[in-house]
């Protein structure tokens, strides 16, 4: 780091509840050391892509531009999950589309525009581009963002503790709804390959099956506890499915493969399985799709507060020298963690740890045939 440092914020991937309050920590930290801040529009799009930007692609943050806005759900500077600078998506000769580094490119025009330093705000994807980066001698330090919780080698990521309490609190409506009218109401959830969002938020909710995709679930299984519950007096089950989810020797359910520059789109389980639990328990089953819901909206105090601690430390972290890292939520302070450990990596719900074994001692059906 020189003795003016110029850094730039970049929020990459999906949105989520706290990118603002993260700017803003970032850009008041900053501006306390005499340091410049500079945001980068709708992912590296603002200088891959200027001309796709609403607005100027990149763009001075002076503490007076981010006043107001920790409270705020998006992100002031956009974002996009079809931006990755390592895997770019360009025209292919004779039609289509292929993929492109360009991180050589990208550390060119950061050079060109001065900037000296990254705080690089999103998820595992996210994490491998803040590593290359540093392999190729820019300064980075990543900051752990998805309502997923999926990353590694942090305890929780902010935007997660909103989307469960939206989750739970639609789930707390259903229950009025399905036991009105004795019905199966199935919650399909976001969280891609992770059930973290279905496992609290079905948890929090009082659901009475959580299917994760860590547990390969079966619908006879399914079937038989709204059975047993039937038996016992309760007309009515909520089901809570995670998108990722998927049936014993079946496939995962898809909105649309893969395609150049971005991942596959995980979704439909919800309305799948409305169809074969009517079918198979011949009770009337209705399907509801959170889906977006979860990313928007204001961020939870405890996101605000960890969000805005994770700001902080990312410029704490550059001012001491540190690069290739990313600031990480211990027990119960922020830490540091290297790039190299998280890049590529993904969290998933331990099948054996203590939070799904309370839930089966609560009497949580996990869809599992055979499981006590």
């Amino acid at each position: 780091m020189d003795s003016k440092p110029r850094i730039a914020i970049v929020t990459g991937g999906g949105d989520a509840p706290g990118l603002n309050a993260v700017i803003r920590a970032v850009v008041l930290a900053s501006a306390r050391l005499g340091w410049e801040c500079y945001g980068i529009r709708d992912g590296f799009n603002g200088l891959l892509a200027p001309h796709t930007c609403i607005g100027e692609p990149v763009l001075r943050l002076l503490p007076e531009a981010v006043h107001g806005i920790g409270h705020l759900g998006g992100t002031m500077l956009g974002s996009t999950n079809r931006g990755n600078p390592l895997r770019y998506p360009v025209a292919a000769e004779g039609g289509g589309v292929c993929e492109q580094d360009r991180s050589d490119e990208l550390l060119a025009l950061f050079r060109q525009r001065g900037l000296t330093a990254l705080v690089m705000v999103g998820g595992d994807s996210s994490m491998e581009i803040a590593a290359c980066l540093h392999r190729k001698g820019l300064p980075v330090v990543g900051v752990p963002k998805t309502i997923d919780n999926d990353l590694d080698g942090t305890i929780q990521t902010f935007g997660f503790d909103t989307a469960v309490g939206f989750a739970t609190e639609c789930i707390d409506r259903l229950h009025t709804t399905a036991d009105s009218q004795h019905r199966v109401m199935v919650v399909e959830v976001m969280g891609r390959y992770a059930g973290w969002i279905a496992l609290h938020a079905g948890m929090a909710g009082g659901a009475h099956v959580i299917l994760l995709p860590e547990i390969p679930f079966d619908i006879a299984a399914v079937a038989g506890a709204i059975a047993a519950r039937e038996a016992a007096g309760h007309g009515h089950t909520i089901v809570v499915v995670a998108e990722g989810a998927q049936p014993s020797g079946a496939q995962r359910v898809l909105l649309a493969d893969a395609a150049a520059g971005h991942a596959e789109r995980l979704g439909g389980i919800g309305a799948r399985l409305e169809v074969a639990l009517a079918r198979a328990s011949g009770k009337d089953c209705r399907s509801v799709v959170l889906g977006h819901l979860l990313r928007g909206g204001s961020p939870s105090a405890f996101d605000r507060v960890v969000a805005a601690r994770f700001g902080a430390a990312a410029v704490r972290a550059l001012a001491a020298g540190e690069s290739g890292v990313m600031v990480a939520l211990g027990a119960p302070d922020i830490g540091t963690v290297p790039l190299e450990q998280v890049a590529g990596h993904s969290r998933r719900v331990p099948v054996d740890g203590e939070t799904v074994r309370a839930a089966r001692e609560l009497g949580i059906c996990f869809g599992d045939a055979g499981a006590a």
